[in-house]
């Protein structure tokens, strides 16, 4: 990808996430540089396989933490680095199988036909997130809808959430905001922990 291609990518990422259509970005984000962070995980795992897995977590983590992206650095390099930490942790997580070295790690395959991918586009992946989301309390999936759906500041989720007859000064909805934004931290690790039991419940049901 060429240096203008790339930063006209950057811009239509970043002007989706303004208009608060986070789905949207994350397709851009994914259509653009899909390619190159599956080639990156797979270079960290060793694994097709296992590659594909993260990719798919990768692209439902991406939903999920996006909204919270400050742009301090370009999308690609914040992308990069949440990539890695996934497949990471999935080189840190049991393997579900071994693969024969004779196999190799990528049977002989060009990236490029395994490395089209594109989970956000499959229906699974988007009702794996929303199965997800519905295992939450209603509090924690309002507030999930309000920042991530509806792409609201913190101090406007801290307003709509207020309590009849809570201050609603600019200090009381700083202190809110506040604490939302670690609830909203809290949550993110529970839907990671849910999406891990259900990967684990998958493998199992898949060996009885």
């Amino acid at each position: 990808m060429q240096p203008d291609e790339r930063e006209a990518l950057e811009q239509r990422i970043h002007g989706y996430c303004e208009q608060g259509d986070v789905g949207r970005a994350v397709e851009e984000a994914l259509a653009g540089y899909g390619p190159e962070l599956m080639r990156l995980m797979a270079s960290l795992l060793e694994d097709k396989e296992r590659a594909r897995e993260a990719y798919a977590i990768f692209s439902e983590t991406l939903l999920m933490d996006l909204p919270a992206f400050r742009w301090e650095s370009s999308f690609r390099t914040w992308a990069h680095r949440v990539a890695r930490n996934v497949a990471y942790r999935m080189a840190a997580a049991p393997s579900r199988r071994e693969v024969p070295v004779s196999q190799g790690a990528f049977d002989q395959q060009p990236h490029h036909d395994w490395s089209r991918t594109r989970p956000w586009l499959r229906t699974d992946v988007k009702d794996r997130v929303r199965a997800l989301r519905a295992q939450l309390e209603p509090y924690e999936q309002t507030l999930l809808q309000l920042r991530i759906d509806q792409r609201m500041s913190w101090t406007d989720v801290a307003r709509r959430l207020s309590e009849p007859g809570e201050p609603v000064t600019s200090e009381a909805l700083a202190r809110r905001a506040a604490v939302l934004r670690q609830q909203f931290q809290r949550i993110k690790v529970r839907l990671r922990a849910l999406a891990r039991e259900a990967e684990l419940l998958s493998r199992e049901s898949s060996h009885a």
